[in-house]
């Protein structure tokens, strides 16, 4: 009888725990889903894509030959349309969409389908490619419904959250995980501080929200990790970081972020301790803008940023985030960690866009090309507009071929294609790909693999010798 008293007793005691477990559980997501359905949409594009692919790039035609006219067109640059898909959210009943900017970058046409089955026209309010947020107007009279956008910095890791949106034009599509980790860099933006999250995300989920299990949007769905699918780690912009940018967008058209004019790097345990800093915290300049709020307020290369008003600096790359959500023209207090003591300075924020510095950083972007010597090409670095306009796998890297001397190791590809692997390594960068072929050529062997998207998109490997 005491046996059976205390087995009675583990029983009910397991029973109570479970109980009180699964509160948290939810039975189903189904009235979540169902209320939030109609303020999802999928947002479809259209873009002309140039391209200069030549099939007779290399052939001769002897001199005078008929043939030579007849083919000629082939060099010219073609013209084609090239349509993408992506996912949105309402948050205004007059029909305010917000997405990723990547979504619709350079778009000719924006189309967007409500509730499953109701197409609009769309355009364009606002874009911000720092931060990958796009909002757009339905061009319509009709009332919609909104989502409420819900407070990320409450949202924890191992919370219930769900995902609605559009992957790979399927349309209406909910999955459901939890939060798996906060404040992720993965190298896509300027200013990253992304959610990541189980909840299936796949190809065309981008824009999309994350919701709580209120209900609320804590997040813009906008990167995964691997290239053929989700594999249960995708990337969400949070909603408080978002929201500020999206009230911009909505009032102005554009962006105002705060500017220091300052470029920092890493405190490492090495910089504290010569700086007699008790530990490695803060931000590092390593150089200050000419005419720029931080040179007009007394901030000088060496110094260390630990608080930008009231706020601690523990890490580097809090700090461009902190100044970015600043208003513009307001007055702030920095302490500096200056020749082994704290010293105050006050610096009233400019604003980057309108900055000399952010013009010549674009600048520079835009002229990205690098030549490859031993390989005799000329090459750029691949970028988000291209991995969206060609459709590739969201974590591509690589280079795309400028332009191939006729005596290049690899003169049989063709202007566009994108060299993505060397040696079985992703290719990020031309030093990267240069060191490849530089050890190659060092060694015996003088032969490297590499891997290609051709300008049809296809992945194909190639055995290249060297010279």
């Amino acid at each position: 009888m005491k046996k059976i008293k205390e087995l009675l007793i583990v029983f009910f005691t397991i029973s109570l725990v479970s109980q009180v477990f699964a509160k948290d559980v939810p039975e189903s997501f189904a009235d979540l889903a169902e209320r939030l359905m109609p303020s999802v949409v999928n947002i479809s594009t259209t873009t002309t894509i140039v391209t200069n692919a030549n099939p007779f790039k290399g052939f001769q035609f002897p001199p005078g030959s008929p043939f030579e006219d007849m083919f000629k067109e082939f060099g010219t640059p073609q013209k084609r349309k090239s349509s993408a898909l992506g996912s949105g959210f309402i948050i205004n009943e007059t029909g305010i969409v917000i997405t990723n900017n990547h979504v619709i970058q350079d778009s000719e046409d924006i189309v967007v389908k409500v509730d499953g089955d109701k197409e609009y026209k769309a355009k364009i309010i606002g874009a911000d490619p720092l931060s990958d947020i796009a909002v757009l107007q339905i061009e319509s009279k009709e009332k919609f419904i909104p989502v409420k956008f819900g407070d990320s910095d409450k949202a924890r890791i191992g919370d219930w959250v769900i995902a609605i949106g559009n992957p790979f034009g399927l349309g209406g599509t909910v999955t459901s995980g939890i939060i798996s980790a906060r404040n992720r860099s993965i190298g896509l933006s300027r200013y990253e501080d992304y959610i990541q999250t189980d909840a299936s995300i796949n190809q065309g989920n981008s824009g999309g929200p994350l919701f709580d299990m209120n209900g609320n949007v804590i997040g813009i769905n906008t990167a995964i990790l691997g290239q053929s699918g989700s594999i249960g780690i995708g990337f969400s912009i949070p909603s408080n970081s978002a929201k500020k940018v999206i009230d911009q967008l909505v009032e102005f058209g554009e962006t105002k972020r705060g500017w220091l004019g300052v470029r920092i790097q890493v405190v490492t345990k090495e910089i504290a301790d010569l700086e007699k800093l008790d530990e490695p915290r803060g931000a590092l300049i390593a150089s200050v803008a000419e005419k720029s709020p931080s040179e007009k307020a007394g901030i000088k290369a060496g110094d260390i940023i630990l608080e930008f008003d009231g706020t601690k600096i523990k890490e580097m790359k809090e700090l461009p985030k902190i100044v970015a959500q600043t208003e513009v023209g307001k007055t702030v207090e920095v302490k500096v960690w200056r020749n082994k003591k704290e010293i105050f300075k006050k610096i009233k924020l400019g604003r980057l866009e309108t900055s000399e510095d952010f013009k010549e950083e674009k600048k520079e972007a835009e002229i990205d090309i690098l030549e490859i010597k031993s390989l005799k090409v000329t090459v750029r670095v691949l970028t988000k507009k291209d991995i969206e306009a060609r459709k590739l796998p969201n974590q591509t890297t690589g280079l795309v071929i400028m332009s191939i001397s006729k005596d290049s190791p690899i003169n049989y590809l063709n202007v566009n294609d994108i060299i993505v692997e060397a040696q079985k390594k992703k290719i990020k960068s031309g030093k990267d790909l240069e060191k490849i072929v530089e050890d190659a050529l060092k060694s015996n062997q003088k032969t490297i693999l590499i891997a290609i998207y051709n300008n049809q998109n296809q992945r194909r490997y190639i055995g290249v010798k060297l010279d």
